[in-house]
């Protein structure tokens, strides 16, 4: 080797030692998250791990799509006007109330980079979604956490969240509660919010998954943004339309919130043809999601009953997703999903949620054709007849 070259082999090293020592210390332990719907990456399996609208996005997509091209030759709306005033109206709040995200995820990303700094503590329940604890990790903060057990159903203790409360300045309820499928009543939920009102305590809550329960109505606090400035409730429409490749989601919070979090959301964030779209949907097309709504509330019973009487044990769901352990078939979840790719079905190993779920998988509902296909292939599982 040369001087030259050995000079630039050698300075090549010090940028790549100097690039890692420059990353911040507490971003080193932050891991990736894990999620499902992966199964587009196989062929010709059906993906059982996600959440989605099993109806598909509606037919109208393609067109609502077409209308917008037009449009990408100019910068979005950085406000995203009209898509806030459909959102407002749709919630009954006001467009000050709206901020609109690449996704929930993007306003997931945004509350806890506006509101939690370096010391400040964050109480998360488990399981539940990852993405909120990595984000306030990435912020600086760190975590306490409330575990959801078997014991209690797996729904939320007021008075333990009340107890673990202390010192934190955020509390996050998922409801749905993602990976669980378990719904806290509104009544329970405002009585949280309240308490934590007065102690100075942001409550956020992730309905994203909501509007495909048939009582949304009765359950959702999106309204009441306008009566509580220590809440956010945020939403997407990922779930609802089955649009995970178009990235839409929205937060509800207080005038003073929005304005705030509005300081750290990406400038043209959300795209002229994603505004678009789904200003179009909420507006004209919400019929398609209650229609799977009501479709999965029935499913869900179907599935119950039917796994049930083939052997594999099955609580029942508030919602539209099964979180479940195979301790009642004595196999273990990489056995399992394995199993049931072979038969063309992903499931989701829930284990990532922690060493207490390590036996748990998640899976949806969906249309009675493919439910019933999921049945099938799990009377063979645990019947031994997959190799």
């Amino acid at each position: 080797m040369d001087v030259t070259a050995k000079f630039k082999f050698i300075d090549t090293i010090h940028q790549r030692m100097n690039i890692r020592d420059m990353i911040r210390k507490d971003l080193m332990d932050i891991s990736d998250t894990v999620h499902g719907g992966q199964a587009w990456k196989l062929n010709d399996v059906e993906d059982f791990s996600h959440n989605l609208n099993p109806l598909g996005p509606p037919e109208c997509l393609a067109e609502l799509i077409s209308e917008a091209v037009s449009s990408v030759d100019h910068y979005p709306d950085d406000s995203s006007s009209e898509l806030k005033e459909v959102l407002a109206s749709h919630f009954k709040v006001n467009t000050e109330n709206v901020i609109i995200g690449a996704g929930s995820s993007d306003v997931i990303r945004m509350f806890p980079n506006t509101f939690l700094s370096k010391g400040d503590k964050a109480l998360i329940m488990r399981p539940s979604f990852a993405e909120y604890a990595q984000q306030c990790r990435v912020a600086g903060a760190s975590i306490k956490e409330l575990l959801l057990t078997e014991d209690n159903d797996l729904r939320v203790d007021a008075n333990e969240l009340s107890e673990k409360a202390d010192g934190v300045k955020a509390v996050y309820i998922c409801n749905p509660n993602n990976p669980t499928g378990r719904i806290e009543p509104k009544e329970k939920i405002l009585r949280i919010v309240k308490e934590c009102r007065d102690r100075k305590i942001f409550v956020f809550l992730d309905e994203t998954l909501l509007e495909l329960v048939p009582s949304h109505r009765e359950i959702s606090c999106s309204g009441e943004v306008k009566n509580f400035d220590n809440l956010v409730v945020i939403g997407s429409l990922t779930k609802s339309f089955a649009i995970p490749g178009m990235r839409i989601g929205f937060g509800l919070s207080s005038e003073d919130a929005v304005k705030a979090m509005d300081k750290v959301r990406m400038t043209w964030n959300v795209g002229c043809i994603e505004q678009h779209v789904a200003s179009s949907l909420i507006r004209d097309h919400m019929g398609h999601v209650e229609k799977a709504a009501d479709m999965m509330h029935n499913e869900a019973k179907h599935m119950h009953r039917e796994l049930n009487d083939i052997g594999f044990e099955v609580k029942t769901t508030d919602s539209f997703f099964f979180f479940n352990s195979l301790k009642s078939i004595d196999m273990g979840v990489p056995e399992f999903k394995y199993k049931m790719l072979s038969e063309k079905i992903m499931i989701r190993d829930c284990s990532s949620f922690g060493p207490e779920f390590k036996d748990h998988i998640r899976f949806c509902v969906k249309d009675r054709r493919r439910n019933n296909a999921f049945i099938d292939a799990v009377k063979k599982t645990i019947n031994g007849k997959v190799r």
